[in-house]
């Protein structure tokens, strides 16, 4: 055996043991005539002692030991004098008589530790090595244990883990597909699945009842700190359900990982809102509750005044931060450039200072007088100390600005903390969105997503007033996971294919197995796909999904680690009947 105990176990009760241990020279500490070697592997570090005076060869061997020289030695267990009260072994060491070195490492590229001094950059392509670091690996050891929960609940729940493949058929809708060239059939093509969404319809229609599986996904689209191009699904489906079915069985799903993963038992129904409210009050679909500082909307009561940035605008709307009337022209300077950014978009900013003593300040004194800013701000609810500010322009731009511009008052202000956690369902989501391009509706979700039947006759009449069976889970201002039911009456169904632009020969060439399954008899069914990745990483703490998954692509969509994508062999091409033009 290589070791009788791990570098993580050791305790003060092990004192007098002998023991075996095994792992990577984190680092190494000569003292006189004593070299420390702190030892470590998956579960944790211990302290080596070599003493010169007892093995002097023993303590030269140790000395030439660099950093990552995979180990194994041989001890007995003594309880420290100066003990280490940051890690779990630190009350006692190893007394060394016998060292092995297994493998002799050149120098990492970066240091491994918690508050390494090496960038992005240079830890994905030393993958391997940043995965040693223990905040890391702690990230890692979250999700196998979110995981494992995850599967326990469902199991409990009467759902079934089916794979379902991986290499399918194209289809237009949603993001775009990454495809895979077929040699035995020559100009064809597979697509990787962006869910697992035909599949678990029918496995619906085949009588399954109730399916989950934890299942890759792909999407060939523009990155960010919550995407990649590959991500993880806790991807389920009902059968015989309506929407309050699945919203109660996620709902108490997530509580279970709340429960069982943080120990934070959730109390009483996650709270509802409309995709309408959402957007209106926060102009967002994935809204942060932790803190207030709802949208006031303004346009009627500041038009007329000759402000043509108000009077011109199609959306005047603000926020009021609580105990910000301080804030210097220096930091109203801030805010102006923050929102005027290009991925903000907004013109300009306008603020109004409701001074402790009672007065009012504002950047439009020149056309509103200080009854009109007393008005305006008796509309926010203000207070002497408070902080308005507006933004105007067109409506959806305009609340999307305003919307950031909420969430960076909410960080300045310390309304995110990351150990508060605030769930929230958000439903009633637009049926179509119009794209203004192509003069045509796209599914806000995807073709297969019910409408509300109340709503059912605008579908002719006005399609975008059409309200879906669809929903979303939000925490913390991140949109964690969402669902839908689904249509399955086949009448209803091509109804919704030929308002997306669908011919009918186009609808039977793409999707015409899932429509003949349902010939066959299909059940009223929905469900809902978390994200996994987003899920571990809200647990965590992290601003990004890259640091819990184990080896994560960069912002360009690239593995730096493997160099992938990369050029592949003429004979492969040839063997795929394919040419590569670049254009």
């Amino acid at each position: 055996m290589y070791r009788t105990k791990n570098c993580g176990e050791l305790r003060i009760q092990n004192s007098g043991e002998k023991v075996t241990l095994a792992g990577w020279v984190q680092k190494t500490r000569k003292m006189g005539g004593m070299t420390f070697v702190d030892i470590r592997d998956r579960y944790g570090v211990t302290q080596l002692v070599f003493n010169q005076e007892i093995n002097a060869e023993l303590n030269e061997k140790a000395n030439k030991l660099g950093r990552e020289f995979v180990i194994q030695v041989t001890g007995v267990v003594s309880e420290r004098s100066s003990k280490n009260t940051h890690i779990n072994t630190g009350d006692v060491e190893i007394l060394v008589d016998k060292l092995v070195i297994l493998n002799e490492a050149i120098t990492p590229p970066f240091t491994i530790e918690e508050n390494t001094d090496g960038g992005d950059d240079i830890r994905m392509k030393y993958r391997y090595l940043d995965l040693r670091r223990s905040n890391v690996r702690q990230n890692l050891i979250l999700r196998h244990k979110m995981t494992f929960e995850i599967r326990r609940y469902l199991d409990e729940q009467n759902f079934l883990e089916v794979e379902t493949p991986i290499l399918i058929g194209s289809t237009p809708e949603g993001a775009r597909d990454f495809v895979v060239p077929s040699r035995m059939n020559p100009g064809q093509f597979y697509a990787l699945p962006q869910s697992p969404q035909l599949f678990k319809q029918l496995l619906m229609v085949s009588g399954f009842d109730r399916y989950f599986q934890i299942a890759k996904c792909f999407r060939d689209e523009d990155l960010r700190a919550d995407r990649q191009p590959e991500f993880t699904q806790i991807d389920c489906e009902m059968s015989f359900v309506e929407q309050e079915d699945v919203l109660n069985i996620f709902e108490g799903l997530t509580k279970h990982l709340f429960k069982t993963i943080k120990n934070i038992d959730i109390q009483g129904d996650f709270p509802r809102m409309t995709y309408a409210d959402a957007i209106k009050y926060y102009g967002s679909d994935k809204p942060d509750i932790r803190f207030d500082m709802q949208f006031v909307e303004l346009k009627e009561a500041v038009s007329g005044k000759d402000f043509v940035v108000f009077d011109n605008a199609a959306y005047v709307g603000g926020i009021c931060a609580k105990g910000c009337a301080s804030y210097t022209r220096k930091q109203l300077d801030e805010l102006t450039d923050f929102v005027k950014r290009p991925q903000i978009g907004a013109k300009g900013l306008v603020y109004i200072r409701y001074d402790v003593d009672g007065s009012l300040k504002s950047s439009i004194d020149k056309f509103y007088t200080t009854d009109d800013l007393k008005s305006i701000a008796t509309l926010f609810n203000a207070e002497p100390g408070d902080l308005i500010l507006i933004l105007a322009g067109e409506k959806s731009k305009t609340q999307k600005a305003l919307s950031e511009l909420r969430l960076e008052m909410g960080s300045r202000l310390g309304l995110r903390d990351k150990n508060v956690y605030k769930p929230m369902w958000v439903i009633d989501f637009p049926l179509f969105e119009w794209d203004e391009e192509t003069k045509r509706y796209y599914a806000m979700h995807h073709p297969f997503t019910s409408p509300k039947p109340e709503d059912i006759a605008l579908l002719d009449t006005d399609p975008g007033q059409v309200r879906a069976n669809a929903y979303d889970m939000v925490v913390n201002g991140v949109e964690l996971g969402g669902g839908s039911i689904r249509i399955h009456d086949s009448k209803l169904q091509n109804r919704m294919f030929e308002l997306l632009g669908f011919t009918p020969e186009k609808a039977e060439a793409q999707f015409g197995f899932l429509m003949n399954a349902f010939k066959y008899g299909a059940p009223p069914h929905g469900g809902l796909a978390f994200g996994l990745d987003r899920f571990v990483s809200l647990f965590a703490g992290l601003d990004s999904i890259r640091d819990c998954i184990a080896f994560p692509k960069n912002n360009a969509g690239r593995d730096v680690m493997i160099d992938a994508p990369s050029v592949i062999d003429q004979s492969q091409l040839d063997e795929l009947n394919l040419a590569i033009i670049i254009k």
